[in-house]
């Protein structure tokens, strides 16, 4: 059971109208989901999960396709099956497959040893707050990735980890 209402446009607090209309008109299904609508009930959430949303869109330089992984392996670590099923459907849209789904959910290899130092990067972030060995660190700047990528890698995480820890909080229905 929810811990909080579901909101419509309609209802939800002023603060939170815009934001929701805003989301609802970007959203491949043109409505917005439990998620959304029971950030709208704070409109401080609302506004911080859609701030992170725009900074990442407006000034990510990764590929969908690698922000899609991160999401995934980040939501998979946290443990939010609303969550997971979000970030698979827009892994899915972007390229992987669903064998590659499947592995950047358990943290196997996904076939692509890049990608696979990446998200260990992130999915040991996410299981040890924060915190990453040396070792995954220097793996993933050998196989090819920037600091400046690396440090881009945590806005996706913190994203993730933002959205996934207020559906847990909220114990939202899902809806996807």
């Amino acid at each position: 059971m929810s811990r909080f209402p579901t909101h419509a446009v309609e209802d939800a607090p002023e603060a939170s109208r815009p934001l929701l209309q805003k989301i609802a008109q970007s959203s491949p299904t043109g409505r917005i989901l439990n998620a959304h609508a029971q950030m709208a009930h704070s409109p401080a959430v609302l506004a911080a999960y859609t701030s992170l949303r725009a900074v990442t869109a407006e000034h990510g330089t990764l590929d969908p396709k690698v922000s899609w992984a991160l999401n995934l392996a980040t939501a998979a670590t946290v443990g939010n099956d609303y969550m997971i099923g979000i970030a698979s459907r827009f892994a899915r849209m972007n390229g992987w497959t669903e064998a590659q789904i499947a592995a950047l959910r358990t943290g196997t290899t996904t076939g692509d040893t890049k990608i696979d130092a990446l998200t260990r990067v992130v999915k040991e972030a996410a299981d040890n707050s924060g915190n990453v060995t040396d070792v995954a660190w220097k793996v993933a700047q050998q196989d090819g990735w920037s600091d400046a990528q690396l440090a881009e890698a945590f806005a996706y995480l913190g994203l993730t980890v933002f959205t996934s820890y207020f559906l847990n909080y909220a114990q939202t229905d899902l809806d996807v």
